[in-house]
């Protein structure tokens, strides 16, 4: 897939509503996903966590990841995005952190609190996961559908044609 195709998807205005949410699911090495609070530059997809995050060495094994943002709402809108990690090791809490975790409902008082315990726990930094993505593709079930529907659908129509 080549970046012009990739940004075309990205900035499509469902894509855009997707990359405003703050959850993504990433894979950390077992068979399961684990949601993780993500930011969105417009070209890279920054998520931070624990310097003894388990996805870490499954990371550094093997950089290639999926990611999956998506609604709860039917019809479900879906984002996939698969693209390269980079891991960047920060002393502190990184920017990029504090703006994914800014839609968590919470007073201002709790909000203070809470940074406050972040940044006695992290004290010795944060890594940040900086994917670049290489292929996205965005299901809306009203325009675009997963490939295995969108096969059924075209040979129903053969079908019923036939």
């Amino acid at each position: 897939m080549q970046p012009n195709e990739i940004t075309e998807i990205l900035n499509r205005p469902i894509s855009q509503e997707l990359l405003a949410r703050d959850l993504t699911r990433s894979k950390d090495g077992t068979p399961r996903n684990v949601p993780i609070a993500f930011a969105c530059t417009g070209s890279e997809i920054i998520m931070c966590t624990t310097k003894n995050a388990p996805k870490l060495p499954a990371l550094r094994d093997n950089p290639t990841v999926a990611l999956t943002i998506d609604t709860e709402a039917h019809p479900p809108k879906i984002l996939l995005i698969r693209g390269q990690a980079e891991l960047n090791f920060v002393d502190g809490i990184p920017d990029e952190y504090l703006q994914a975790t800014s839609t968590y409902e919470m007073t201002p008082e709790q909000r203070i609190e809470w940074e406050s315990e972040v940044r006695s726990l992290h004290h010795d930094g944060m890594v940040r996961i900086v994917v670049t993505p290489t292929w996205a593709k965005l299901i809306d079930f009203e325009t675009t559908l997963p490939s295995a529907v969108d096969d059924l659908v075209r040979h129903r129509e053969e079908r019923q044609r036939g």
